[in-house]
């Protein structure tokens, strides 16, 4: 079982294994929504009873989801609505204060459940489920489907 959780914590600090440069948004937020996933899919699993819970782990895919968060409206500047096989819907720029919002409800509620340190499992689930919640509604409006 130890084993699971440093695969678990493993992805979490996941690279995509390309170089990415700064001055490409697009490759920027695409590394950084691979490294969510992977935290995500950690957080899932423990939820799910399929990873033991790991108090470690936990903050580990908490503080992932709220790192990736903290700027990330800034890798959606002028100009990078198309191109790289992106999927960010045009509504972002289209409303700007609604994405900007939506990011900011992530970053808070991905910071509160780190200040909370969920101990157990039934305290990372309300901590975890908040934060989800986030990835789900914000990619409903945000993002195309593929």
């Amino acid at each position: 079982m130890k084993f699971k959780i440093l695969l678990g914590a493993a992805l979490v600090a996941a690279t995509t294994g390309t170089a990415i440069s700064a001055e490409d948004p697009i490759a920027v937020r695409k590394a950084m929504m691979k490294n969510v996933g992977a935290a995500t899919g950690v957080g899932g699993a423990m939820m799910k009873g399929e990873m033991e819970f790991n108090a470690v782990a936990a903050e580990l895919v908490l503080r992932t989801m709220n790192t990736a968060a903290l700027g990330f409206g800034e890798l959606f500047p002028a100009g990078s609505e198309s191109g790289g096989q992106s999927t960010a819907s045009p509504k972002i720029w289209e409303d700007r204060a609604g994405f900007d919002a939506a990011v900011a409800k992530f970053a808070a509620d991905t910071a509160s459940g780190i200040a909370a340190k969920p101990a157990d499992l039934d305290a990372f689930k309300a901590a975890f489920g908040a934060a989800a919640a986030n990835c789900g509604s914000c990619h409903k409006a945000y993002r195309v489907k593929k």
